[in-house]
């Protein structure tokens, strides 16, 4: 049970509403930098949860027992520096990375060139380049999964059933290479500071 949670690029707070009911005595705090976030944090009022507009290092100097930092990596211009930057903070850091690499997004490139463009990812990531991009920055892996988004998203058009078909078939052969090959799947990872 951590004493303290704190999430990275909190958006508009319902990460952290949605552990409140999992985490009644924990203390949880949300950090973003883009003002127009926090028009949404009234909301989540009976959550007890503190939010700050502002960069993380600025408005917070203490350490937890748990960092957030879902769908944010893949925004930083320096995603080494950044990471090297928080590992001290927290005792375990959950992250979450679009999967956006395979070998048909670079085949096809407008999935990569829309995400760049309306999304604002500046990285893209494989399983392993993600957990690679961790080790470097000092992390251990303690666990990791697929989170089943290539799955779970909606089918809006003949196109994108089809495509889930295909997925689906390849992904029961062999999941990893379904995913490198097709894309559409994000991954989650749990890791902690690794000791020197």
């Amino acid at each position: 049970r951590p004493a303290s949670i704190a999430e990275i690029g909190c958006g508009a707070g319902g990460v952290l509403a949605g552990l409140r009911d999992a985490f009644p005595n924990t203390r949880l705090l949300g950090f973003d930098i883009a003002p127009a976030a926090a028009t949404f944090w009234p909301l989540h009022q009976s959550a007890r949860i503190e939010f700050a507009v502002g960069d993380f290092f600025e408005l917070s100097h203490e350490d937890y027992d748990v960092i957030l930092l879902l769908d944010v990596v893949e925004h930083l211009a320096d995603p080494h520096g950044f990471l090297a930057r928080v590992r001290g903070r927290a005792r375990h850091f959950v992250f979450h990375f679009p999967l956006d690499l395979s070998a048909l997004s670079v085949l096809r490139e407008t999935p990569l060139t829309f995400v760049r463009e309306k999304v604002g990812h500046l990285h893209y990531f494989t399983k392993s380049l993600a957990l690679a991009l961790l080790g470097e920055c000092g992390f251990e892996v303690l666990d990791w999964r697929y989170t089943g988004a290539a799955f779970n998203a909606p089918r809006r058009d003949w196109k994108t059933r089809l495509a889930g078909v295909a997925r689906r078939l390849v992904c029961a052969l062999n999941k990893d290479f379904g995913v490198r090959l097709l894309g559409g799947e994000t991954l989650i990872v749990l890791a902690q500071p690794r000791s020197s």
